[in-house]
C-alpha cells in the first residue's frame, strides 16, 4: 500500500516542500530510502523502526521503500523521521488520516519522543505560502512556528500522541503564542553610545551610517576606540520591524542559534 505525507526541507534560508512517499509491499524484507538522502536521513530507518516498536505499534516486516520527492533536491537532517513514521503507519494500514493540507516535521528518538528540528520558521512560512493550514512540529519548536500567522501549529511530544490526535482519540490543542514581537523591556548593552567621550567626527559618521543603513569601515591604531564604538553602536539602533524580525529570526533558526528563552529576535545587534 502507498501513503503520501508532506514535509519540508530548508534550502539556504527558505523552505522547499518534500513529498514523503512510503510504499509497503510483499517481497524481500528491507527498508530503502531514495531521493538524494544524506547520512542523517539514511539513519532515520533505525530511528523510525525503534520509535514505532516502542510506541506500541507494529513494525511491518515487509519490503519498505521511501521516496523523498523531488528526487533532485538534496535531503539533509533528521526532520523527516516523523513524516516517514506517519507514512509507514498509514501504508501498513495502522492509521487512517487526511493529511492533504498538513505538513509534518520532526526528529524521532528511539522511544518515540519528538525532538527539536532546525529551521522550523522558514518551513512554517512556506506552509502558509503554499496553502497548508496545519503544521505538526516538535513541542519545543511550536513557539517558533507560531510566529507565522494564519497557521494551526500543533506541538507534538511523541509519535503516539500524534497518532492518537490523527485518529481523533486524544486531540491536541493548537499552540497559542503568549508573546508578540515587542520586547517587554529594552535590551541592555555593555556600553551606551551616549557615554563614549571624544571621537565626535567618528560618532557623527556612525550615526549617519546607522540612520541610512550604510556600511562603515573604521581604521586606526590600537587603542583609538574602534572596538568601543562598534560595541556601543547597537544602543542607538531601533527595534526591528515585523518583517525584519522574521528575516533575522529565520537566519538564527536555520543555524540553530535562537535563544532557548525567546523564539524570536526583536532588536538589532
Amino acid at each position: 500500500m502507498l501513503a503520501k505525507v508532506t514535509s519540508c526541507a530548508v534550502v539556504g534560508l527558505d523552505g522547499a516542500l518534500v513529498d514523503v512517499e512510503v510504499d509497503v509491499s510483499n517481497g524481500q524484507i528491507g527498508f530503502t530510502i531514495v531521493g538524494l538522502p544524506d547520512a542523517a536521513v539514511q539513519e532515520s530507518r533505525e530511528r523510525v523502526r525503534g520509535a514505532i516498536k516502542n510506541s506500541s505499534f507494529s513494525y511491518p516486516f515487509k519490503r519498505i521503500c521511501v521516496n523523498l520527492a523531488p528526487a533532485d533536491l538534496r535531503k539533509e537532517g533528521p526532520a523527516y523521521d516523523l513524516p516517514i513514521a506517519v507514512g509507514l503507519l498509514m501504508a501498513s494500514e495502522q492509521l487512517t488520516a487526511d493529511l492533504s493540507r498538513a505538513l509534518i516535521i520532526g526528529e524521532l528518538s528511539l522511544d518515540g519522543m519528538v525532538r527539536h528540528t532546525n529551521g522550523v520558521l522558514p518551513m512554517a512560512a512556506l506552509a502558509r505560502e503554499k496553502g497548508f493550514d496545519t503544521l505538526f512540529v516538535p513541542a519545543s519548536d511550536a513557539p517558533e512556528a507560531a510566529l507565522v500567522p494564519a497557521l494551526n501549529v500543533y506541538p507534538i511530544e511523541t509519535l503516539f500522541a500524534l497518532v492518537m490526535h490523527l485518529q481523533q482519540m486524544q486531540p491536541i490543542a493548537p499552540y497559542r503564542p503568549m508573546h508578540d514581537f515587542t520586547p517587554e523591556t529594552a535590551p541592555s548593552y555593555a556600553t551606551d553610545f551616549a557615554e563614549v567621550r571624544g571621537q565626535e567626527h567618528v560618532k557623527r559618521a556612525l550615526e549617519v551610517a546607522t540612520a541610512g543603513q550604510h556600511n562603515c569601515l573604521m581604521s586606526g591604531p590600537p587603542g583609538a576606540g574602534k572596538t568601543l564604538l562598534a560595541r556601543s553602536l547597537p544602543s542607538i539602533k531601533p527595534n526591528l520591524t515585523l518583517d525584519e524580525a522574521l528575516e533575522v529570526t529565520r537566519i538564527y533558526s536555520v543555524n540553530d542559534m535562537l535563544p532557548a528563552e525567546m523564539p524570536y529576535i526583536t532588536w538589532k545587534c
